[in-house]
């Protein structure tokens, strides 16, 4: 199988890096459960203070693989995908570590939950986001678990609505993410350095009760919205806006279609 995902270690900082250019780290199966994988090796190590999730490649993520959706039902697809997606962010939230998400590219789809999940994010100049979801007649339904909890109100709606792109700028005012720095790198080693400072016990039980809330509302709501997801997947219109798009056509809900 190839290595989608990279893991290394060096003074208390596992660094683990979605690596899969080629279909713009694209969620599929394979990655998923490398990355689940490279989280749980993480924490199981004792000297390990804080993880790093970076990526290679301009785009950090573009959400669900969907080459794996050949030939097999929209909406069977969308349960398999809601389930990967629902338990690697619950992974990330719930690895005793803190996790630090480090962007130099642009971000879409389920790669915005991998985003919402991590307890801190720096993203670069160069960043991206989008939620385009409404576009092809679907929502974010999954990601929507870490996503909202962490955004604004008033920002969520506008950019779950308009599906418009905003930068990192935006995305920090917004509550997406943490930072918006010129130099991510930089920025990322002073974070992972005042982390490091922290005992394990202090680390994990800090970071426990900032994600109790959402790991609760995961318990109550991550089924219902992947029943949302697989039937918004398998409906007409979806199968109009995923076409469209392929087609780099409007759909035919846009005004004059």
């Amino acid at each position: 199988m190839a290595t989608l995902v990279g893991y290394s270690e060096d003074a208390g900082i596992a660094r683990i890096t979605l690596d899969s250019p080629h279909n713009r780290n694209a969620l599929s199966t394979a990655l998923v459960g490398q990355l689940g994988a490279a989280l749980t090796r993480a924490a199981a190590q004792p000297g390990i203070r804080v993880v790093v999730l970076g990526h290679t490649g301009g785009t950090f993520c573009a959400g669900a693989d969907l080459g794996e959706a050949a030939g097999r039902s929209p909406g069977d697809v969308a349960v398999d995908r809601a389930r990967e997606l629902t338990d690697i962010l619950r992974t990330i939230l719930s690895v005793p570590v803190p996790v630090v998400g480090a962007v130099h590219g642009h971000v879409r789809a389920g790669g915005l939950g991998l985003i919402g999940a991590c307890d801190i994010v720096v993203a670069g100049p160069d960043s991206t986001f989008a939620l385009t979801e409404a576009r092809i007649g679907v929502a974010p339904s999954i990601i929507s678990l870490t996503l909202l909890p962490k955004m604004a109100p008033r920002a969520a709606a506008r950019y779950l609505l308009t599906g418009e792109k905003f930068g990192a700028a935006e995305a920090a005012a917004a509550g997406l993410i943490t930072i918006a720095a010129d130099d991510v790198d930089a920025a990322v080693t002073a974070l992972t350095a005042e982390i490091a400072k922290g005992s394990p016990q202090g680390l994990a039980a800090s970071k426990a009760l900032t994600t109790a809330p959402i790991l609760a509302h995961f318990e109550a709501q991550a089924e219902g919205l992947a029943a949302q997801s697989a039937r918004l997947f398998d409906s007409d219109e979806a199968r109009e806006g995923m076409l469209a798009f392929l087609q780099k056509r409007p759909p035919r809900w846009v005004a004059g279609q």
